[in-house]
């Protein structure tokens, strides 16, 4: 046995030595890449006085060329700017993809140990040297002084480029309590609202275009100018995996929802103040058969038994639209048994041109989702409809569909060698290249790209946006049932508390005490339900399948609320089936993943709630199963209907 230990330990010792070696050498080898690419760079730009006033000399001329003056319009900025541009700059202009960061805001050259998906990003100087990107999409969360610094170590990075073309750094959501990043990359340092789903139940569209105006603040701090939302998709098949970032199954308030936001972003017109959003799912998502997302191949079909394609348009054609969003992002489904192509609506001309530019006479950017382009090692590209073609001709589909960007990809030499064989036309990259660098210019990017991360420290998570943030937690709880008029608790109440994450919280509001038999009234704070699925990495992160709780957790869920009066917070990033529940506890509240302080400032009476469903709760799988996954509120007897929502009396 001893023998065996001994080799087991000599064994280990060489596996550590050798990942310790191999590791050795990665980082020498990304040292002397890394120090290539910095020699290749040119000088910061420098400074040009003309009558009076300081401009960005970014090509170093020492002359003031039309796209580095601010005096000029816009449309002549770009002009100038394309023409100086080689093939290999305007293709590297047309990809976003994600990049990292080190903790402490330098540029992530190569990988970090602490930080094992920065093992599947490319460094930062090989993007934006070698691949001339310079559009990336961040997920870190650091402080914000800390992001405010990377920020502008990799704008001075970029200026250091041949004609010194800014980077826009975008991201997926961010301000929910969320901690899932398939619907939002939680950041504790910024200010916690509800999720959009949430301030859909606040039916307050000032109060979203102020969300949407923190967001913007906060954004700008430090150095965000992208945002990959709002998503104006339905939540109309109450399965599907991503409703929480939507603003409900309702078109009409979703499109109210969706143009307060985008004001709020961008204001009245993109500028130097401004976050681009990038509205997404073109032309609706939502509408998932079996409720199955796209981003796996099994749930790649999106369907309309109910022939209500149309529908899904509106929160497009009366809120993102009229709100001037700034770009659009098509999604990963293929419309099965439509009058368009069976292919993914990225490479989709009927949908991307057809629709989208000449019907609604849209000429924002058009950005594909993420990874539909390249096959990896670790997964395919969801391709959906053109699996038959090479990563080259689906590049070709997709701009002939009409769209400009490719995202979650980083292979602009196939642009190059698509242009030299023929197969595209240099023209039309210019189309789209000057459609991206006009929103660059808007953005102010050309202009300063830097911050200061002493002021982003001050203005990201400040008190006021911290408060405004709250009050929209508490108006958007909703009261499903108060038997008894239970709610609300008395404070000093003697309470035991499950789910919550902060009990210690709770005792400023009762006595929270250890066990059911001790206490007078019991909450349960819950999550709406789900299949776990662990076929794939990303897959286990989707919240999707069945809406019901297995029979076993159900019960004991029961046998608890049955002990003493009881209140039951239910945490809906979907809708939930819950008769059982809501039958046998006393009250029930519906929050949107809020923070505990808001949840008991309504259970103990310091907030009235005022939301007002989103969606509607059905009253079993059978119901949601019969309904029709491209129709809003349409399953039989729901327990609580669209638009519930009780106030205390």
């Amino acid at each position: 046995m001893k023998k065996v230990l001994k080799i087991s330990g000599w064994i280990l010792i060489s596996l550590i030595v050798l990942a310790a070696g191999s590791y050795g050498v990665y980082l020498i080898r990304c040292s002397i890449e890394s120090s290539i690419n910095m020699q290749i760079l040119g000088p910061e730009a420098g400074v040009l006085k003309v009558d009076g006033r300081e401009f960005r000399d970014l090509n170093n001329n020492n002359r003031l060329d039309v796209y580095e003056d601010t005096r000029e319009p816009v449309d002549a900025r770009v002009d100038d700017l394309l023409k100086r541009m080689t093939l290999k700059e305007k293709a590297g202009t047309m990809f976003i993809t994600m990049t990292g960061m080190d903790r402490d805001g330098s540029l992530l050259e190569w990988a970090r140990l602490y930080a094992p998906l920065t093992f599947l990003m490319e460094r930062n100087s090989e993007m934006v040297v070698e691949k001339k990107l310079n559009h990336f999409n961040i997920a870190q969360s650091y402080p914000p002084e800390v992001m405010a610094k990377w920020n502008n170590n990799i704008q001075k990075l970029a200026e250091r480029t041949r004609l010194g073309i800014p980077v826009t750094i975008a991201t997926d959501p961010r301000h929910s309590g969320m901690k899932n990043f398939t619907v939002n990359v939680f950041t504790e340092y910024f200010s916690t609202w509800p999720s959009f789903l949430g301030l859909a139940a606040t039916r307050d569209t000032a109060l979203v275009r102020e969300f949407g105006e923190t967001v913007r603040q906060e954004y700008r701090a430090i150095g965000i100018t992208q945002a990959l939302h709002p998503m104006a998709d339905l939540a109309t098949e109450p399965r599907w995996g991503r409703i929480s970032g939507t603003f409900g199954e309702d078109a009409h308030l979703s499109a109210r929802m969706v143009k307060a936001y985008i004001e709020g972003m961008q204001g009245d017109s993109l500028d130097g103040n401004s976050v681009a959003c990038m509205t997404k799912h073109f032309p609706g998502g939502g509408p998932q058969k079996g409720g199955d997302d796209p981003h796996f191949p099994y749930g790649r079909d999106q369907v309309y038994p109910g022939n209500n394609f149309d529908y899904h348009l509106i929160p497009f054609e009366k809120g993102a639209f009229p709100a001037n969003t700034a770009q659009i992002m098509p999604y990963y489904a293929v419309p099965e048994g439509s009058e368009y192509e069976d292919v993914a609506f990225g490479f989709n001309k009927k949908i991307i041109t057809g629709l989208l530019r000449e019907q609604y006479n849209f000429d924002g950017v058009v950005c594909t989702d993420w990874g539909i382009i390249t096959d990896r090692k670790f997964r395919d590209a969801r391709a959906w409809g053109v699996e038959n073609l090479t990563e080259e001709e689906r590049v070709v589909k997709v701009l002939d569909a009409g769209c400009d960007m490719f995202g979650g990809e980083s292979s602009p030499e196939m642009i190059v060698e698509l242009v030299r064989s023929g197969a595209i036309t240099e023209s039309r990259i210019d189309t789209s290249v000057r459609r991206i660098l006009r929103d660059k210019f808007r953005l102010g990017l050309f202009d300063d790209p830097y911050v200061d991360p002493a002021e982003a420290r001050e203005v990201v998570r400040n008190e006021s946006f911290v408060r405004k943030g709250k009050q929209a937690q508490r108006k958007s709880m909703v009261l499903l049932k108060n038997e008894n008029n239970l709610l609300p608790l008395e404070e000093g109440s003697k309470v035991y508390i499950e789910g919550m994450d902060n009990k210690k919280l709770a005792g400023q509001y009762g006595h929270v005490v250890s066990s059911r038999d001790q206490a007078d009234f019991i909450i349960l704070q819950l999550q709406a339900p789900y299949e776990a699925r662990n076929d794939m990495l990303l897959e286990r992160l989707f919240r999707q399948g069945s809406l019901a709780f297995m029979d076993v957790e159900k019960r004991k869920i029961i046998n608890k609320i049955s002990e003493k009066p009881s209140v039951v917070v239910i945490t809906l990033d979907r809708p939930a089936v819950i008769p059982e529940i809501a039958e046998e506890t006393e009250g029930l509240i519906a929050d949107f993943e809020n923070e505990t302080d808001a949840i008991l400032d309504v259970i103990f009476g310091r907030a009235d709630p005022q939301g007002k469903l989103p969606v509607e709760l059905p009253s079993s799988m059978e119901a949601v199963e019969n309904q029709l996954p491209d129709v809003p509120y349409d399953s039989e007897y729901p327990l609580y209907p669209f638009g519930y929502g009780r106030r205390y009396e």
